[in-house]
């Protein structure tokens, strides 16, 4: 996502680059180009004409610093500009209740079942609730059955009642068996259709003023750009909702609905959600949104991403074993399984200032680590804890087991060597001690 929009902003900055200072004429020429890359990343044109005039104004009005180039100002006015433009802050849910209840709409296909898995998920194992989730999507055959099968991946109860058409009846039987069992959220999944109707209003309408959510979720497809945004407007007119999820951010989005929702709506995005993973659902931070559009990377998501999969004792485990240079082929794979739990190479890659431009057109994704996984998985217990030992027939002998020839199997000792002296380095204190003299 963005990519283009990032690519085409950075020629905007261009034009300006070089100016001894920041003049009527130069930002004109600046801001059009900005307005058309706005407009091309499926921005509504007056949210980009609004969003072009404040810049220009608050661009006008700036005194520049000498040792700020005048690029440099844009950037920095751009910046805050976007990250006002998509809310500012993150904003948090309230599932505050006896039990809270979370109220998901959306149309069909948005991505609206999958989310109610992750957001399952999310409350299960980041804020320690105790969670059920309600299936009243009784106008979609399928709806139930996926809703089950997602809950009973990741170890949530879902409530459903076989033979009942009323979604309504459903929730309130399932806020009334979650009081009674000490749940903490009860998460409604509700019906969507294809596109917005009256019949759909009118049972969402009633849905909602029948269990009173603490928090209300409008689900809407990134891809369908400024249709999403049309679509969450006529939804909120009549639901009044309390925040947007965007789903399949990862697909071949412009990142309009993400630039135009919080203008068009007047409420906050929530939440991400990409790809079919049920961990892969995270908080909308607008400043960091702004980073990446702007190039600038999102270290801090990266570094909340390790984290995740961060175990202390581990941790603690492998830090010994660098220090007395014990690292073994064994501990290589067990991080690649640890980087794949993250989610995609590419986008965690991308979060690295300066690094997503240069690898845009490189093919990389989790597949990349197949060869290197299949030559590991080919070696004996030994050869992995002893990689000093893979002679010439042994590793002919990997080669043919993994599937790949031999220069392949002398690339991966040869990178693990590398690796595996680095990482010595770091863990006994070297570098540091080359810093002081």
């Amino acid at each position: 996502m963005f990519e283009n929009l990032t690519d085409r902003l950075e020629h905007s900055f261009k034009l300006i680059k070089g100016q001894g200072r920041i003049t009527e004429v130069n930002i004109s020429e600046t801001m059009k180009d900005i307005r058309r890359a706005l407009l091309d990343a499926d921005v509504s044109y007056k949210t980009a004409k609004t969003f072009c005039d404040e810049v220009k104004q608050k661009a006008l009005g700036q005194n520049v610093l000498n040792a700020v180039r005048p690029g440099q100002m844009m950037v920095k006015i751009v910046h805050d500009a976007l990250t006002e433009l998509m809310g500012s802050d993150a904003s948090d849910i309230n599932v505050k209740g006896n039990p809270g209840i979370m109220l998901v709409a959306g149309l069909n296909g948005s991505g609206k079942t999958t989310f109610c898995g992750k957001m399952a998920l999310n409350l299960k194992s980041k804020k320690g609730k105790k969670v059920l989730v309600a299936a009243c999507d009784t106008f979609r055959p399928a709806a139930i059955e996926q809703l089950k099968t997602l809950c009973s991946q990741i170890d949530v109860v879902c409530y459903s009642e076989d033979g009942v058409k009323d979604p309504v009846r459903i929730a309130e039987n399932a806020i009334k068996t979650a009081r009674a069992e000490k749940y903490d959220v009860v998460i409604i999944d509700t019906a969507g259709r294809l596109a917005v109707d009256e019949e759909l209003m009118n049972e969402i309408s009633t849905l909602h003023k029948a269990v009173k959510p603490t928090e209300t979720l409008f689900v809407v497809d990134a891809m369908t750009g400024q249709d999403a945004v049309e679509t969450a407007k006529a939804f909120n007119d009549r639901l009044d909702f309390d925040g947007v999820v965007l789903t399949k951010m990862d697909g071949d989005t412009r990142g309009g609905a993400a630039l135009s929702i919080k203008a068009v709506v007047g409420k906050p995005i929530k939440f991400v959600s990409s790809g079919e993973k049920m961990e892969a659902l995270d908080i909308f931070y607008p400043q960091r949104i702004a980073d990446r559009i702007l190039g600038m990377g999102d270290v801090v998501s990266l570094v909340e991403k390790a984290q995740e999969q961060f175990d202390e004792e581990e941790a603690r485990r492998l830090h010994k074993k660098l220090a007395k240079d014990q690292f073994s082929l064994a501990d290589f794979y067990d991080q690649i399984q640890q980087i794949k739990k993250m989610g995609n190479i590419k986008d965690l890659a991308s979060m690295i200032p300066g690094l997503g431009k240069a690898i845009k057109d490189v093919d990389m994704d989790n597949d990349s680590f197949k060869s290197i996984e299949a030559i590991i998985l080919s070696m004996t217990p030994y050869e992995k804890e002893n990689p000093a030992i893979i002679n010439g027939s042994r590793r002919k002998r990997i080669a043919a087991g993994s599937g790949t020839s031999v220069v392949e199997v002398n690339r991966l000792l040869k990178q693990f060597e590398g690796t595996r002296k680095m990482m010595k380095s770091v863990a006994g204190g070297n570098i540091f001690k080359q810093r002081r003299h």
